[in-house]
């Protein structure tokens, strides 16, 4: 049983749970090591005095003025388990004062990237409209239905933004052989080349590749610089895979380039979530569409539980978190990714 002497911990965790993050083994040790006080992400700034003071822990992403910090003296580490850093917390005065602010996003790297190879290789190889085009007793046997499909073996690939989900990305195709170059302005040539990639500009991963795959967080700089432009450079036919969030592309401009014929594309994110029944993407041939689904497996919730706790007691014993990720002093303030709008 928790008791006066254990770490207090603030838990806002919307729009996840804790029965959604954690096991109920896991929620047992959670409740049995720390007193948790449970309150809306917007109910944080309202909790009686002594609460805010005590807390060391806050878990999840709430709204976090001056004045509240203030009151939160005791705070060593706000674990974001919604995974999308958004400016709402004065983060400068956070890492002044030594509190950790780190994210859980790891957890979904790997499904991710995982349903990204899936929609490539449907890509290549028409999967889904030869399936559907078979229930209907339309299908084209043998050549006659490969037109237009290629291998993803020995491609060239381009990865646009090599954090935890093109990093999970690149271990995927490393079986296929493929030349796989990576655009992304926030890492040294010499990281990308540790992980066996090419360095390139942007102009080259979208001009030099069949497979273009777009990994990278919304930030105050690339809001929408995907656009008509980019994806004239890519090659006819080349295929555009959208992983990371629909804010870094000009959406009308990629399903033009799409409806012409040019590229075709795979998205597990758009524009408004949930979509409109009337939206024009929905019917759009050449488009691959999953909703917003790529990471939401119960297995990547549950991780969340094992990192939260692990990096609790690494900071209850005076060291540095390790599972999650940290949030950077320079990058932080500059991301600009939606959260979700549910579980």
């Amino acid at each position: 049983m928790s008791n006066k002497a254990s770490p207090l911990v603030i838990s806002a965790p919307e729009p996840r749970t804790l029965d959604l993050i954690f096991t109920p083994p896991q929620l047992a040790v959670f409740r049995s090591k720390y007193r948790i006080v449970e309150t809306t992400p917007e109910g944080v700034a309202e909790l009686p005095p002594d609460v805010l003071s005590e807390a060391r822990y806050i878990v999840g992403q709430p709204p976090i003025a001056p004045e509240t910090l203030q009151k939160l003296k005791a705070l060593r580490c706000v674990f974001n388990v919604e995974t999308n850093l958004i400016n709402n917390m004065p983060y400068e005065t956070l890492f002044a004062r030594g509190v950790h602010v780190v994210t859980t996003g790891l957890v979904f790297a790997e499904p991710v990237a995982e349903l990204g190879l899936a929609m490539a290789l449907n890509l290549a190889r028409n999967i889904v409209d030869a399936d559907l085009a078979f229930r209907q007793g339309k299908e084209l046997w043998g050549g006659d239905g490969n037109q237009a499909a290629r291998l993803l073996s020995g491609a060239d690939i381009g990865i646009i933004g090599f954090g935890d989900l093109g990093r999970a990305l690149n271990r995927l195709l490393t079986g296929f052989r493929t030349r796989t170059r990576v655009f992304d302005p926030w890492l040294p040539p010499s990281v990308l080349i540790e992980h066996g990639v090419e360095p390139a500009a942007l102009d080259k991963v979208l001009s030099e590749s069949d497979f273009v795959f777009v990994v990278a967080s919304v930030t105050a700089e690339n809001l929408g610089f995907l656009g008509a432009d980019a994806f004239a450079k890519m090659r006819k036919g080349a295929a555009f895979i959208l992983l990371s969030r629909a804010g870094v592309v000009d959406f009308a401009a990629l399903m033009a380039a799409v409806k012409s014929g040019h590229i075709v594309a795979a998205s597990d994110v758009f524009p408004e979530e949930p979509l409109a029944k009337d939206h024009p993407v929905r019917s759009l041939p050449g488009f691959l569409r999953s909703a917003h689904r790529a990471g939401a497996l119960d297995v990547a919730f549950k991780r969340m539980g094992d990192m939260v706790l692990e990096d609790m007691d690494l900071i209850d014993r005076g060291l540095p978190p390790m599972r999650s990720k940290r949030a950077e002093r320079e990058t932080v303030s500059r991301m600009r990714s939606k959260p979700v709008d549910r579980n």
